[in-house]
């Protein structure tokens, strides 16, 4: 019960910031609480406890979510950046998931093929992370495009960005923003749009990978509970810190202290 109150709160804070909040949460359990835990259930966890902060979002973007779903009912009737905002995450949605559990499929069997120790894996996340933070670190900071600016090759690069940070080290939200930045986008539509383009592959991804299999408890429901209120309570300040601050650095020293904790 304690594990869960504990990554619920970790999840609910990491989540808006542009640091994997998958592989704090690997990293965590695996270090801290069952170092023998097989990766794939340790991801599913971290993608279940991804639920709680997808409930935040959805009332932190609740208008934006409302048109959205009267534009899959009454398309016509949608305003232009509306539509264009649609067409983008079904085409991102898409091809992310379909990426993304390739991707999945191919870690987890290196793990159990392998057998993989807990350095390993630890070593692996914080090369990732060295190349998250590499890459926020050379984004450009300027942009002036907006949602309406938004081209089906956006959805494509999008989606398979999205789609490669199911690899736990890869923030999603790290590198979406990065590549929204990198394409000319204001950086206040870059992370309305990275956490919008977040809601359908998290309760997409908990439908394949958790809900059929009913993979729920009293224990995770707390976690769950934790993660939508230390998400609602620091999603506005730190979106608004993250526009002001490249977390770049953040992400490549923690990457360092990650590698550097294995030989420890």
């Amino acid at each position: 019960m304690f594990e869960n109150i504990i990554l619920g709160a970790v999840q609910g804070i990491v989540e808006w910031l542009p640091v994997s909040s998958e592989a704090v949460l690997v990293l965590i359990v695996r270090h801290f609480f069952d170092s023998g835990a097989a990766i794939e259930a340790v991801i599913k966890q971290a993608l279940l406890l991804h639920l709680g902060t997808f409930l935040a979002a959805l009332v932190y973007f609740r208008k934006d979510v409302r048109l959205l779903i009267e534009a899959l009912f009454n398309y016509k009737s949608a305003g232009s950046e509306t539509q264009k905002i649609f067409k983008f995450l079904i085409i991102a949605t898409l091809l992310s998931g379909f990426l993304g559990v390739i991707l999945l499929k191919i870690f987890v069997g290196l793990d159990a093929g392998l057998s993989l120790s807990t350095k390993a894996i630890t070593l692996a996340i914080g090369l990732l992370l060295l190349i998250t933070g590499a890459l926020q670190i050379r984004i450009r900071e300027e942009g002036y495009k907006k949602a309406g600016a938004l081209k089906i090759k956006d959805g494509l690069l999008l989606g398979f960005v999205q789609g490669l940070s199911v690899l736990p080290g890869l923030s999603r939200s790290g590198l979406t923003v990065s590549t929204f930045l990198l394409r000319g986008f204001d950086k206040f539509y870059a992370l309305k749009l990275s956490f919008l383009m977040s809601l359908p592959i998290v309760l997409g991804g908990n439908i394949i990978f958790n809900f059929q299999r009913l993979m729920f408890s009293p224990e995770m429901a707390l976690g769950l509970v934790f993660s939508f209120i230390f998400g609602i309570l620091t999603i506005d300040l730190l979106l608004k810190l993250a526009k002001k601050i490249n977390f770049g650095y953040f992400v490549l020293f923690f990457g360092i202290l990650v590698i550097v904790s294995i030989f420890i």
